[in-house]
């Protein structure tokens, strides 16, 4: 290998095993991941390219060989060999079809494996099987060796590298037990209760069956032969629809069972669910790999993860070949060949199994007897094992360091507790154990449920095969030692299951046991279902199941995690022989972890950096971390009698009442879906709702066939008369208990013992159902239904609110008081009706919006006097624009009288308050305008400051609150030079802290020098200049009574901004849709909004469901997320057909949407060779509209035009609004010299500049303002 590779271990191992492959025939290499197979398959190829002197496809990426999350793998060119390719689950059928039939045929020396080539394929002749990292079991050892050698009489070779050294003791345990056939003993699941679901609704799809033969059958298969009668009945009820469908529609009965004669029926539907949806294996969520083209058959698959950070254009390695990602569906990515190009190597989650409990205790025996022996022949010992000699002198050397660091070995018959302090000072306690990680889990679970007992913590704690690492945060009680480890033997069973519940393992196994229960079917068989969406419906399920003790699914997933996936038999068994003293547990302290922690430690840290934060990074998603409530609060009341349509309403409500013809009962089994899912209903109203099409006109007839499966259903005892609120209706017999404790009605005779049974709620869920099933409602009509009193009902209601079922608000359109609707419905009237307006709106062409927004934001328009100045700072509060801009071209382009004294008037009598928002070249600097009362919620976040000593007095005599002149606080910091203290000053202005009554101090300090004046100095300035005068910000020669004009008026603190970022995501929010009337997410960026665009997305979501704006694709082009109010939306629509004019604006002025809402159009100009410049919104900048379109861009300085039109139809108005804006004094002098990088002078726009005033000069046109 090369010197630059000797760092690690895996270069030396890839050239053996590729030295290996050389030497032999066929190879096969086994690795105990589908990532692992990809890596080393990629590797073996790039070593065989660099042997065969081939170039590397790009020669700049990493190697296969750098571990991480998903490497690159660097191809060789398509004539290199390729000596091995992967074989694993998540390449194609056919794929791994071809790749058997390579090794058979001598075309492909070595195929690298997981375990999908262990068991019940034909190899062929296969030379040398090679084990990378010790298999997982013995078992699982002897069938890979076992692949080679197949011939009678021959002798399977294999060769096994460890990859740590660590990984040596397991890897010589495996061997020896491999050789005297000590595999472990077959474990099969008991009493599968998910199985046996799936089962059942299999076998009555084919025929009706009896209770107790079907529960004699079930019993003959040998997972079943415990099987209580208690669990068999508790999952018959549950195919039976003893829980609540209404709440989950996959509850709905699957089986028909007559309690009376004990007769199973399958219900319609039951044999199509059993076979799209059957199976044992759990679906993971993986992604098809499909190819491009006609036949767009199958390469493989992809872990969802992956995928979601992939892209089109993405190239990956899988099987040894790169695939170019051409497209991403919902479920398949389609790939075209992309031979020779550096591909990323793919990862799967949860590729790994914990080692059994009977190796771990045959590899603790091993450590004991090499620990009894002395270095020599604990060396032999060790190459009797099956280690050559430095595997074996590596093994008993690091055996060795471990003793020296503890002073004891962990073994079968001893644990070593290690205890030691991390780089924060918190403990770290090891728990060293070579037991295995199914042993582990459970054990670091109950451990952490001790922790937390004992110092009110959550344990961070991961188990590993060799033990377990757990994080104890400093405190004042004692250390934590070994007592914290060893827990009462009859209590632990409980601990676990116990602490189950809350892991995200009970969550995953649920998902999978109540998908082979048919309790989550696929949707369509021939589509994937998105992990993200299974365990969405999953989490549904489970939050409706976990009010059942008994329920069937819940209980299979504890049984499967505490015997399948757990060995907590195993664990129980171990804490009696620490209590019997079989076992010793001892205590060690130590200054840093020793080489058996520093292993564990290794996985504790992955396992936190890689998983633990994937939460946070899903909460940092939006910058701002919203309230739900207070956002609730801040957005009042839900009345959404504006927002929900009628018609929407009605067809829902139609929906929910089963009155629409596709929803309308067609048979018994639809009847007693009715019953089920609405409650009780009289006999008409079954009718009613069994009308399908073309019925109407036989009324009578369809009465009948109503009253006919009613009476069907009474004597297959599903269905009950009883009478409420004085009318005869027909009830599900699962309501009859419900009905009871409700309503006080009587249990019909014959009812099953099963179906009388006392429930927790019953009113509560009687309300509920009616709130599901209907619209908006008021309690009154829900009491004259059930036949009580509107206050009882208003109670429940209030009661179903708090615990977020149902929500109170002003909901019906037309409507008049208080109403009540369930959550989920009121969900879908507002999707529908918010569907039902964006249709109404076609989108607008991007000049629109050019025409909107100016006129939106008054922009030529008529406002006049302080009142109109007030309006445009309400409009404008928190948006920043430059100092020079803000006065000449942001309010007098709005207010048609404006003058300084009008700004000066608001800020001196308290109404608005400006503040800096970061200083720019020239004296300049941004600047925001906000109304007082809304300052702390529209100020813009302070900005960065090196603070001096001088900075923190003049912050320190203003923090008393008041304003100072600028001598009086020259006076109060103790201040000698005015210079100083007049920067300082406007550095705190412009880092936001500090303000001032009036802009007086702003236009001295802006004066001639802001960045949209180019007036010339005067010569007596220009002749003060040069004899070394100082800038207008310093003290003059002798101090002044005031100070200078830069600091005039009377400074202040800028008010507390608020702190809780609810409110202010709130405030911006309005703000924003205020200002832009239609805000995209191009105006949100361009305003440097903290958080971007996410931040307020959330909250213009809430505004949109309780009818503040509407979301829509409004302006073409920009995304579906746009939001505004129905009047800007109507405004912008209005102005399709109408022109604007020309207008002349900052480029910074919000009214500006080129830049932000838009981009900046491309130039008729070629500027390819970079002459000219490129549009900005750039302090100095200006832009000039014609009805929309940008026509003109106008450096800082004004010496260069851009133009984006040829149209002398558009240029003519644009130069004419130019030559305004300068004669009007918003620009001073305007001296252009090039446009479009070329000399204007003689140029089509320079005629037009002359045309509109501009005098030709030596350097340019001219005009004087």
């Amino acid at each position: 290998a090369d010197s630059d590779r000797k760092g690690s271990i895996w270069p030396h191992v890839e050239e053996r095993i590729a030295d290996l492959i050389g030497e032999h025939r066929s190879t096969i290499v086994f690795a105990n991941s589908r990532r692992l197979a990809e890596r080393l398959t990629a590797r073996l190829n790039e070593i065989a390219a660099e042997r065969a002197g081939e170039p590397y496809a790009d020669p700049t990426r990493f190697p296969a060989e750098a571990i991480a999350e998903s490497g690159w793998s660097r191809l060789p060119s398509e004539s290199a060999p390729v000596i091995a390719r992967a074989h694993h689950g998540s390449v194609s059928k056919e794929q791994r079809a071809a790749i058997e039939d390579d090794l058979k045929r001598g075309r492909l020396p070595c195929v690298v494996a997981t375990s999908s080539l262990e068991l019940g394929i034909d190899m062929g002749a296969v030379d040398l099987v090679i084990q990378v990292e010790s298999p997982p079991s013995v078992a699982s050892g002897l069938q890979r060796v076992g692949r080679a050698g197949h011939h009678v009489g021959e002798t399977s070779r294999g060769v096994l590298f460890p990859n740590h050294r660590s990984d040596l003791l397991h890897a010589a345990v495996t061997v020896e037990r491999m050789r005297d056939g000590a595999i472990e003993a077959l474990r099969m699941p008991l009493n599968p209760l998910d199985v046996l679901a799936q089962q059942v609704i299999a076998a009555t799809s084919v025929d009706e069956l009896h209770v107790d033969d079907l529960f004699d059958r079930v019993r003959r298969a040998a997972p079943f032969q415990t099987l209580p009668r208690s669990a068999f009945e508790a999952t018959l009820d549950l195919l039976a629809g003893r829980y609540p469908s209404d709440e989950f529609a996959e509850l709905r009965p699957r089986v028909v069972w007559d309690r009376v004669t004990g007769v199973l029926t399958a219900r319609p539907g039951a044999q199509r669910l059993a076979v799209t949806s059957g199976g044992t294996i759990p679906d993971r969520g993986l992604f098809g790999v499909f190819l491009a083209g006609e036949r767009s058959s199958r390469v493989g698959e992809l872990d969802e993860e992956m995928v979601y950070e992939s892209r089109v254009g993405d190239v990956f390695a899988l099987g040894a070949s790169a695939w170019r990602i051409e497209d991403i569906t919902h479920d398949r990515v389609i790939v075209t060949p992309a031979p020779g190009q550096p591909g990323r190597l793919p990862f799967w989650k949860g590729d790994t199994v914990g080692r059994p409990v009977e190796l771990g205790r045959a590899i603790g025996g091993f450590v004991r007897e090499l620990a009894a022996l002395d270095g020599d022949r604990a060396v032999s010992r060790a190459r009797a094992a099956g280690l050559d000699e430095w595997a074996a002198g590596n093994l008993v050397a690091f055996l060795d360091e471990q003793r020296r660091a503890t002073r004891q070995l962990p073994s079968d018959k001893t644990f070593v507790v290690e205890r030691f302090r991390d780089e924060l000072g918190d403990w770290r306690l090891v728990i060293h154990s070579p037991l295995g990680g199914r042993l582990h889990a459970p054990w670091a679970l109950a451990v952490g449920s001790r922790l937390r007992e004992r110092y009110g913590v959550e344990a961070q704690a991961m188990s590993g095969d060799d033990g377990i690492v757990i994080r104890v945060p400093e405190t004042d009680a004692d250390p934590p030692g070994a007592d914290l480890c060893v827990l009462d033997p009859d209590e632990i069973e409980d601990l676990v299951t116990a602490e189950i519940g809350s892991s995200a393992l009970f969550a995953a196994r649920f998902r999978e046991c109540a998908a082979r229960a048919l309790l989550l079917p696929r949707r369509d068989p021939g589509r994937r279902s998105p992990l993200w969406q299974q365990r969405q419906r999953a989490a549904q399920l489970l939050e409706v199941a976990s009010r059942y003790g008994s329920f069937p699914i819940v209980l299979e997933t504890v049984r499967e995690c505490l015997q399948d996936v757990y060995d907590v038999p195993a664990l129980v068994d171990l804490m009696r022989d620490i209590a019997a003293r079989r076992v010793r547990v001892v205590e060690v302290e130590t200054v840093q972890p020793s080489p058996f922690a520093r292993s564990l430690l290794f996985g504790y840290v992955a396992a936190y950096l890689y998983e633990g934060d994937s939460p946070l990074a899903e909460k940092r998603a939006a910058a701002l971390a919203l309230d739900p409530s207070l956002l609730a609060e801040l957005l009042g009341r839900a009345e959404l009698r504006e927002l929900l349509d009628p018609d929407v309403v009605r067809d829902t409500e139609a929906e929910l009442q089963r009155l629409t013809a596709d929803r309308k009962a067609r048979d018994v089994e639809g009847v007693a879906d009715l019953l089920r899912l609405l409650g009780p209903l009289s006999t008409a109203e079954v009718a009613e709702r069994c009308r399908g099409p073309g019925d109407e006109a036989d009324g009578g007839r369809v009465d009948v066939e109503a009253a006919g499966r009613l009476s069907k259903l009474a004597a297959q005892r599903r269905a009950v008369q009883v009478r409420i609120a004085g009318e005869e209706r027909w009830a599900a017999v699962e309501d009859v208990a419900r009905l009871r404790d409700a309503l006080g009605v009587p249990v019909p005779p014959g009812t099953p013992e099963a179906f009388a049974e006392p429930l927790g709620d019953p009113l509560g869920d009687l309300v509920g159902r009616y709130a599901r099933t209907h619209g908006p409602f008021t309690a009154s009509e829900v009491a004259a239904r059930l036949g009580l009193g509107p206050a009882v009902v208003h109670g429940v209601l209030t009661r179903l609110a708090a615990d977020g079922r149902v929500v109170e608000g002003e909901f019906r359109p037309g409507g008049h008081g208080a109403e009540w609707c369930d959550g989920q419905v009121l969900s879908r009237l507002r999707r529908r009706s918010l569907a039902a307006l964006r249709k109404e709106v076609e989108p607008v062409e991007p000049a629109t919006l050019g025409r909107f927004l100016p006129a939106w934001q008054h922009v030529g328009g008529r406002l006049r006097g302080v009142d109109g100045v007030l309006s445009v700072v309400e409009q404008l509060s928190g948006c920043a624009v430059p100092a020079s801009a803000l006065e000449p071209l942001v309010l007098g382009s709005r207010v048609v009288d404006y003058s300084p004294a009008m700004l000066d008037e608001l800020t001196a009598g308290g109404e608005v308050v400006w503040a800096g928002c970061g200083p720019l070249p020239g004296a300049d600097g941004w600047i925001s305008l906000q109304l007082a009362d809304a300052a702390p919620l529209t100020l813009p976040d302070a900005g960065d400051l090196d603070v001096t000593p001088l900075h923190e007095s003049v912050l320190e005599a203003l923090d008393g609150g008041g304003a100072f002149f600028f001598r009086q606080l020259s006076d109060a910091v103790g201040a000698t030079d005015d210079q100083a203290l007049a920067a300082a000053l406007w550095d705190l202005v412009w880092a936001g802290r500090v303000t001032n009554d009036t802009l007086a101090p702003l236009r001295a300090l802006v004066g001639s020098r802001g960045t949209h004046r180019t007036r010339p100095r005067t010569p007596r300035a220009r002749l003060h200049g040069r004899r070394g005068g100082r800038p207008s910000l310093g003290r003059a020669a002798m101090p002044s009574r005031t100070g200078p004009p830069t600091v005039a008026g009377r400074w202040s603190l800028l008010p507390e901004r608020e702190p809780d970022p609810t409110h202010r995501a709130h405030a911006a929010a309005e703000a924003l849709l205020e200002r832009h009337g239609v805000v995209t997410r191009g105006a949100v960026a361009s305003e440097r909004v903290p958080g971007g665009f996410a931040a307020v997305y959330k909250v213009l979501s809430a505004f949109e469901e309780r009818g503040q704006c509407r979301r829509g694709y409004f302006v073409a082009g920009l995304g579906a997320a746009q939001f505004g109010p129905a009047g800007a939306v109507d405004r912008l629509r209005a102005l399709t057909d109408e022109g604007s004019g020309a207008l002349a604006l900052a480029a910074c002025d919000p009214a500006n949407p080129f830049g932000a809402a838009l981009p900046w159009p491309q130039r008729p100009v070629d500027d390819q060779l970079g002459r000219g410049h490129r549009p900005g919104r750039k302090a100095g900048a200006l832009v000039v509209l014609v009805d929309g379109d940008l026509v003109l861009y106008v450096e800082r300085g004004g010496r260069t035009l851009l133009t984006f039109s040829e149209d002398p139809e558009l240029l003519r108005p644009a130069v004419d609004a130019l030559a305004l804006a300068v004669r009007e004094g918003a620009l001073g002098r305007l001296t252009v010299e090039r446009a479009d990088g070329e000399r204007v002078l003689g140029s089509s726009l320079g005629r037009a500049l002359e045309q509109a005033g501009f005098h030709a000069t030596p350097r340019g046109l001219r005009l004087r303002g």
